[in-house]
């Protein structure tokens, strides 16, 4: 059984954890990578659809789809499983640890209990890796944190059985297989590609490109037609998932722009490094929305006019992501 891991603090579970196995496994590529190849950056806004009593917002694409584009575009084999019984599935976790493995678990936040408190929530969307086990005690490799990390079998087994939205059902995953020399030049391209092409294209309101305008026009709205405390909290909802679901902050832009900084090498297209800084920009002008808006959470100036200036935060974030994605389209056909 394994008693060290190679971990790495990362910006975001899915991304960092499958780096860090990839890695282990002998491949080398940084979490921006994973990212990028598995086409992780998306935009989706369903008012229509609450999460734990607000819209349903995303920066990135639904968990687990970044780690099934990504080892299918490199050539990387993966097994996964889910369990209706608990017993079996704590079973099986152990069975694989036992001959070495390292394996990926999707967890429920609320019930790791080496999160501090006021950071424990219900999202059942985590990444975490287990490289073994001390008597009652799993070792993981976490990458919120900056170490490794102890859980107790019975705290593991409720995060990997919690109930609600993107219940886990006890999802574990292991590498199979890795091709130690992907075609990383095709794996950019198609991550890159597929990005753009559902970015830009999806006919729909409420995703991609169009998404971000919904959520301003939605934005400006809340304050005539919601009670004050709902729009704070429907705003402070946004936020959160901009800024601390694992994203690394800016709603994953930051890390599409590093994605892009690494496929200009890769690809031998310098332009790429002019569409990371530009990428980069909106990123900082997400942040500047969240700075707005968390002033209209503190009661600084919470008027219809202040949530009228967010939204055209929003909206002009939408037009600068849409210059970049264009361009981005033209490069890689």
């Amino acid at each position: 059984m394994l008693t060290s891991f190679d971990h790495v603090h990362a910006a975001h579970c899915e991304s960092g954890a499958f780096a860090a196995l990839l890695r282990h496994e002998g491949v080398r590529l940084s979490e921006p990578m994973v990212f990028g190849i598995g086409s992780g950056l998306f935009f989706l806004f369903l008012p229509f659809m609450k999460l734990y009593g607000a819209p349903l917002v995303a920066y990135r694409d639904m968990p687990n789809a970044i780690i099934a584009r990504c080892a299918k575009r490199l050539g990387v084999r993966i097994a996964r499983q889910r369990f209706s019984d608990e017993a079996r599935g704590m079973q099986a976790l152990d069975a694989m640890l036992a001959r070495d493995r390292p394996v990926g678990l999707q967890t429920g936040v609320f019930w790791l209990p080496y999160f501090p408190r006021d950071m424990r929530f219900q999202f059942n969307g985590h990444h975490v890796i287990a490289y073994g086990r001390q008597d009652d005690d799993y070792l993981l490799s976490d990458t919120v944190f900056e170490d490794v990390v102890r859980c107790h079998a019975d705290d593991l087994r409720r995060a990997r059985f919690s109930k609600g939205p993107l219940a886990p059902k006890g999802l574990l995953y292991t590498i199979e297989s890795v091709n130690r020399a992907p075609d990383l030049e095709h794996a950019v391209r198609a991550g890159l590609r597929m990005t753009t092409s559902r970015m830009l294209r999806v006919p729909l309101p409420y995703l991609g490109l169009r998404a971000i305008d919904t959520l301003a026009r939605a934005i400006r709205e809340w304050p005539q037609r919601l009670p004050a405390k709902t729009a704070q909290q429907w705003l402070a909802n946004v936020i959160r998932m901009q800024e601390e679901i694992g994203t690394g902050g800016g709603g994953f832009r930051f890390m599409f722009a590093a994605f892009l900084e690494e496929a200009a090498t890769v690809l031998n297209i310098s332009a790429l490094r002019e569409a990371s800084a530009a990428m980069t920009e909106v990123g900082d002008r997400w942040r500047e929305f969240a700075v707005r808006s968390a002033q209209i959470l503190r009661g600084a100036d919470a008027s219809p006019a202040a949530y009228g200036a967010v939204a055209d935060i929003v909206r002009d974030c939408g037009r600068r992501e849409a210059e970049v994605l264009r361009q981005l389209r033209t490069m890689v056909r």
